[in-house]
C-alpha cells in the first residue's frame, strides 16, 4: 500500500482541511489503487478564497515590481530544487510517464523565466506634445482577483500559463486543480510557505463546477481562466459574459497532421509517435488526423504501422516505458467506446491498443496502446470529435488544397502541422491553414513561453490567448493619462485668457 494523500485547501497561507463534505477518490492509474480523497468543498470556501485574495491584493500590487520578481525567482528556484519530486508528483496521480513530467515541470521553468522579465515586459507607452503643452501616458495596471480551473492532463504546466504572469502583474489569484491530479499542487502550496509568499496572493480550492460558480457574480473577481473541454469553456463563457469578467477559455482539439510526398520520413516518424501517443494522446495539440497523398498513403500506412507497434506501454515510473496510462477508467471506457464506433462506421482498424500487454503489476491500471484507423472519411465521428486518447485516423487526400479544406472544416481550430521539404507548401499552409498554432516538421506545435499559446474556433473563447505579451494584456489593464505640464502655449502670459477662434469650434479633447 502507497501512501495516502489527503488533499487539502490553501487559504491565506494556511492549510485547511474541509469537513463535513463528500470526498471524491484519487487513484493512481498506473495501477488502479486508490491513494487519496480530494474534498469537494463548499461555494462558500470558494468564497472565503475570494476574500483572502482581495484582502492581499492592495499590498501586493502595491509591492515594488522588484519585489514581486524576487518571488518569482524564489519560486523558480524552488522547483529546480524540487524537480524531480514534483515531476513524481505528476506521475503518481495523473499517470504521465516521468520523463514527460520532468519535461512539464521544466517548461514551467521556463515560463517563469519569461515572467521575471515583466519589468520590461509591463512597461507602458508614452507620447510627448500631443496637444499645447500636453503629454499623453498608458500605464498598464493590475486589475484584482483573477481565478483559474486546470485539467487533469496538463497539472504543472497550465499552473504556469496563468500564475507566474497573473500575480508578477500585481494581481492575486485563485486556482482550482482537476479533481484527477490535484496531488503537484499540494507540492506547490508548500512551496509558497517555503518562499514566505505573502499570504493570500494564490489560494488552492478543490472541488467540482460548485466552486466556479460564485465567482460570475462576485464584484471582487476580474476574471476567469479555464483549459478544458469546450462544452466547459462555453459553459463558463456564459458565466463570464453574466458577470462582466474577463476571461480566457481554451477548450478541445482536434490536429491534423498533413504529409506531403515530399516528407523526410524519419523526421515525420519521431514526431508522429511524439504528437499522437505523447501523454497518452491527453493533451490539447495531441496529432489526431495523419492526411497524406496519395502518391505515399500505402507508404505511411505500413511505416506508421511499424514505428506503432514498437511503442511499450506501463506503468508512469518504469524507465523502459514511453507510453503511460490514461487519467482513469473512465477515459479508457469512453476511448475503447470511441475504438468500437469506428469499427462500427466502417473504419479499417489496422492496430487495436485495446487492453494491451503490461506488466502483473499494471494489471489493474488504466492503459490504451497505440490505435490506428485506416481509410478514414472526414465524416466519420472518430474524425471530426475529440477522443483524448491514443488512437490515430489515417486519411487519404488529394493535395495541399484538399488537406487545408479539412482543416477549415473542423469546428476546433488549436493546432495542425505539415510535412514537407516544399518551402511553397510550407509557405501557404502557414498562411492558409485554419488554426491558431502551425508546425512545419514538428509534430507538436506548442509555442515556447515568449510567444503566446491557443487555438481559434472552438478551441478558445475569450479574449487573450495564455503567456507570452497575451498573457500580460490579459492579466493587466490600460489606464491612459492626459497631463498639462504647463499652461497652454495660446497664453502669452500667466492668467491670460484663452484665445477666441473665429470659428465656434470645440475640441472633444484637451487642447
Amino acid at each position: 500500500m502507497s501512501a495516502w494523500f489527503k488533499i487539502r485547501n490553501y487559504i491565506d497561507g494556511e492549510w485547511i482541511e474541509e469537513s463535513g463534505v463528500e470526498h471524491a477518490p484519487l487513484f493512481n492509474p498506473s495501477t488502479g489503487e486508490q491513494i487519496g480523497e480530494v474534498p469537494l468543498s463548499k461555494p462558500e470556501t470558494s468564497i472565503a478564497a475570494v476574500e483572502s485574495c482581495h484582502n492581499a491584493y492592495e499590498a501586493w500590487k502595491s509591492l515594488p515590481l522588484s519585489k514581486r520578481m524576487g518571488y518569482l525567482y524564489d519560486l523558480r528556484h524552488a522547483m529546480i530544487e524540487k524537480k524531480e519530486e514534483l515531476a513524481q508528483a505528476i506521475a503518481v496521480d495523473q499517470g504521465k510517464h516521468i520523463s514527460e513530467a520532468r519535461g512539464e515541470v521544466q517548461r514551467v521553468v521556463e515560463i517563469l523565466e519569461t515572467a521575471c522579465g515583466i519589468p520590461t515586459l509591463i512597461q507602458g507607452e508614452a507620447l510627448d506634445h500631443i496637444a499645447g503643452n500636453i503629454n499623453g501616458r498608458v500605464i498598464k495596471s493590475p486589475l484584482g482577483v483573477f481565478c483559474g480551473v486546470a485539467p487533469f492532463n496538463f497539472p504543472a504546466l497550465v499552473f504556469g500559463w496563468f500564475i507566474p504572469f497573473a500575480i508578477g502583474v500585481g494581481n492575486t489569484f485563485v486556482f482550482k486543480p482537476s479533481t484527477q491530479s490535484p496531488y503537484f499542487m499540494q507540492k506547490m502550496g508548500a512551496i509558497f510557505t517555503d518562499i514566505k509568499l505573502p499570504k493570500g496572493v494564490i489560494n488552492i480550492v478543490h472541488g467540482n463546477r460548485n466552486m466556479v460558480s460564485p465567482w460570475y457574480e462576485d464584484r471582487r473577481v476580474s476574471g476567469i481562466c479555464l483549459v478544458g473541454s469546450t462544452p466547459t469553456a462555453k459553459i463558463m463563457a456564459a458565466g463570464c459574459g453574466r458577470g462582466g469578467k474577463r476571461s480566457m477559455l481554451l477548450g478541445g482539439a482536434k490536429n491534423v497532421l498533413v504529409v506531403m510526398e515530399d516528407v523526410h520520413w524519419d523526421v515525420f516518424i519521431e514526431n508522429f509517435i511524439h504528437s499522437c501517443y505523447g501523454s497518452a494522446g491527453q493533451r490539447c495539440l495531441a496529432g489526431s488526423i495523419v492526411a497524406a497523398v496519395p502518391e505515399i498513403y500505402d507508404e505511411l500506412i505500413d511505416r506508421v504501422l511499424a514505428a506503432s507497434k514498437t511503442v511499450r506501454v506501463g506503468g508512469a515510473m518504469d524507465p523502459d516505458v514511453f507510453m503511460g496510462p490514461v487519467v482513469s477508467a473512465a477515459a479508457k471506457q469512453k476511448i475503447a467506446h470511441y475504438i468500437e464506433i469506428g469499427v462500427q462506421e466502417g473504419s479499417r482498424l489496422v492496430l487495436d491498443g485495446r487492453n494491451p500487454k503490461v506488466s502483473k503489476d499494471c494489471k489493474n491500471g488504466y492503459y490504451v496502446g497505440p490505435t490506428i484507423f485506416a481509410d478514414v472519411t472526414p465524416c466519420r465521428t472518430i474524425a471530426k470529435e475529440e477522443i483524448f486518447g491514443p488512437v490515430v485516423s489515417l486519411m487519404k487526400i488529394s493535395g495541399l488544397e484538399d488537406a487545408l479544406q479539412l482543416i477549415r472544416d473542423q469546428a476546433f481550430g488549436n493546432g495542425a502541422c505539415i510535412f514537407t521539404q516544399s518551402l511553397y507548401y510550407a509557405e501557404r499552409f502557414i498562411s492558409e491553414a485554419d488554426v491558431g498554432m502551425v508546425g512545419v516538421n514538428v509534430g507538436i506545435p506548442a509555442p515556447h513561453p515568449y510567444l503566446p499559446f491557443g487555438g481559434i474556433k472552438d478551441s478558445h473563447l475569450g479574449t487573450d490567448k495564455v503567456q507570452g505579451k497575451d498573457g500580460i494584456d490579459f492579466f493587466t489593464q490600460n489606464k491612459i493619462a492626459t497631463i498639462r505640464f504647463a499652461p497652454p502655449a495660446s497664453q502669452d502670459k500667466e492668467g491670460a485668457a484663452p484665445r477666441q477662434d473665429s470659428a465656434s469650434v470645440r475640441s472633444c479633447v484637451a487642447s
